[in-house]
């Protein structure tokens, strides 16, 4: 019994901490497996299977794959020509989210939603239409189509994994279709018919009043005995001493966009960023006078030579978890990051210092040749003008093809999905589809790290009879209800988990459970673990779920409650679905 208190004691203090989101997912997965194997309960073996799992080395071969499919521009040209039919709203919607969906089936749906934002960005500017009314459709779209296959999403993966092992077989290509179909076609009438007049209609906004920087932003003339005179920007320490950016210096003869080393004179004309109160404290102590007429407006940020963009933080880039400061983002990039907004709030204060987040929009001003070098690295996404996609075009039939036959060969059973998939990851790479180095990098660690420290979570509940006893105790809850009772209440709970967590230790959480509940029962374990799967997949009713949600919420402008109002409808129905065709798909 005390070895059932430990693991619950290690189970609760994990959900507390995924749901705090006080540490990233992977470190608090690290940090489950290192408690287990501390307490010994799990043997260093098991604590190690997670890395050799079949479902998470599959999962890593499919972000090479998906890699493969943009590097060539193969899934950028097929998003592209579809935004093209979209001529007006209620079009638009319908090609966005059938091209996101099916290409989510088959790829992984945060490497799809991330092609496809900006080029749904610059359509919805091009049709003068809110993206709040595209950007919440295409993230459940991806969610819609990652349920039609096992190769959809990590998490059809993982409980197929957790199935096999636990003896009762592994799920096939196309297992989910049926339903997952169902899904689609669900909620893509849902938005069709309900969900687009559920949606905000929030009109973009100038970047500068977005990020509401017209505190943070002001014009200053250098004056007679001003201290900065003959002083550099890097000489008068004005970002250490006052927290203070010169953005821009003017002159009668020289118009200098965030000056380093040039020199200031009387009457230079200063552009300048930082709080209030420190720009009100450089005025008195550096002898400025403010222009009190100035009005911030995008175009006081540009011009011919100087751009203002929005760049976006996604799940694979490598500047997670870290700061400007340590990345050296301005003189890497040489670009200057203005503001930063996470979750529909702008940060404009003590930037540096800020540890960035998936999800995260950066306002940026740069110039157009380095603003094609941040388009060009994968550590971000441009929200610009989308030029015709080119990049490796003439490799692009070798990648569908690559990707049809991993595809093919699992679905014939011809060859187990892992080994398929690390084939078409060499033929990626040997068709120079990818390079090695992108292959490498394509990787979602954080993802890799999250399942194979958390599955050994699911071997410490089922070796130490911890989801036995928790099934044993919650049949006293559902055993009257039935099977279609279990079902539903398994449904409820994974996709109430997984709102407030990450989708994958949801998923792994509650499929020992699902299995033990079902061999009390005496039915089949695999209605129950259907229920996990779908429910994990589709997260609806928060903007911090789902990846794909926390993509999409500044830049539609979101609030928390939008995600309510559109997403709890939607979850309720598949949960209705899922109740009335789990049964007849897989009878109990």
């Amino acid at each position: 019994m005390l070895e059932i208190v430990l693991v619950l004691t290690v189970l609760v203090g994990a959900v507390a901490l995924f749901v705090s989101e006080k540490f990233p997912v992977d470190l608090v997965a690290f940090m489950v497996l290192g408690t287990l194997l501390a307490l010994g309960l799990i043997t260093p073996e098991e604590g190690i299977s997670g890395f050799s799992n079949p479902a998470t080395v599959t999962v890593a071969a499919m972000f090479i794959l998906s890699a493969g499919l943009q590097k060539t521009g193969a899934v950028g040209t097929i998003g592209f020509l579809l935004t093209r039919f979209g001529k007006n709203h209620f079009t638009a919607l319908i090609v966005i989210m059938t091209g996101v969906g099916i290409m989510s089936a088959f790829i992984n749906n945060t490497a799809a939603v991330a092609v496809f934002l900006p080029i749904v960005m610059a359509l919805a500017a091009k049709r003068k239409i809110a993206a709040s009314k595209f950007l919440i459709p295409l993230s459940y779209a991806s969610q819609f189509g990652g349920v039609c296959t096992l190769i959809g999403t990590s998490t059809n993966l993982l409980v197929s994994a957790i199935s096999e092992q636990a003896g009762f077989g592994a799920f096939s290509m196309f297992e989910f279709s049926r339903l997952g179909l169902i899904m689609f076609a669900t909620g893509f009438a849902y938005f069709l018919l309900v969900g687009r007049w559920l949606l905000p209609e929030r009109q973009s906004q100038e970047l500068t009043a977005a990020y509401e920087l017209g505190e943070y932003i002001a014009e200053m003339r250098v004056m007679e005995g001003s201290s900065l005179i003959g002083k550099t920007a890097m000489e008068s320490n004005l970002g250490t001493e006052h927290d203070v950016t010169i953005l821009r210096l003017l002159d009668e003869d020289r118009r200098v966009w965030a000056p380093y080393r040039q020199r200031m004179r009387e009457g230079s004309v200063l552009l300048v960023r930082g709080k209030l109160q420190e720009l009100m404290e450089l005025k008195k102590s550096a002898h400025l006078e403010l222009n009190a007429e100035f009005e911030l407006a995008d175009k006081a940020l540009q011009d011919e030579e100087m751009k203002l963009v929005q760049v976006l933080v996604p799940p694979h880039s490598r500047l997670i978890g870290r700061t400007l400061k340590d990345t050296y983002f301005r003189h890497r990039y040489n670009a200057l990051v203005l503001a930063i907004q996470r979750r529909g709030a702008p940060l404009r204060e003590k930037l540096n210092s800020v540890r960035l987040q998936v999800g995260d929009a950066l306002l940026i001003m740069a110039a157009q040749k380095d603003i094609d070098q941040l388009r060009a690295d994968d550590d971000f996404i441009v929200f610009a003008e989308v030029p015709e996609p080119s990049l490796r075009s003439h490799r692009v039939p070798f990648a569908i093809g690559i990707v049809a036959l991993v595809v093919g060969l699992a679905a014939f059973n011809v060859m187990p999905i892992l080994v398929s998939a690390i084939l078409g990851c060499i033929a990626m790479v040997l068709t120079r589809c990818l390079t090695l180095e992108e292959a490498q990098q394509s990787v979602d660690w954080t993802v890799i790290f999250l399942l194979g420290g958390i599955l050994p979570l699911g071997i410490a509940m089922e070796k130490t009879g911890t989801a036995q006893w928790l099934a044993e105790n919650a049949l006293g809850l559902v055993g009257g209800l039935g099977p279609i009772g279990a079902l539903a209440i398994f449904y409820l709970l994974t996709a109430l988990l997984t709102e407030s967590m990450s989708n994958n230790a949801s998923a792994v959480l509650m499929a020992p459970i699902a299995i033990a509940t079902a061999i009390s029962l005496g039915i089949d374990a695999k209605p129950l673990l259907m229920a996990v799967t779908f429910a994990a997949s589709t997260s609806f009713i928060t903007p911090v779920g789902y990846q794909t949600n926390a993509m999409v919420y500044g830049l539609g402008g979101y609030k928390y409650t939008d995600y309510v109002k559109v997403g709890a409808p939607l979850n309720l129905i598949f949960w209705v679905l899922a109740v009335i065709f789990i049964p007849i798909f897989w009878p109990f």
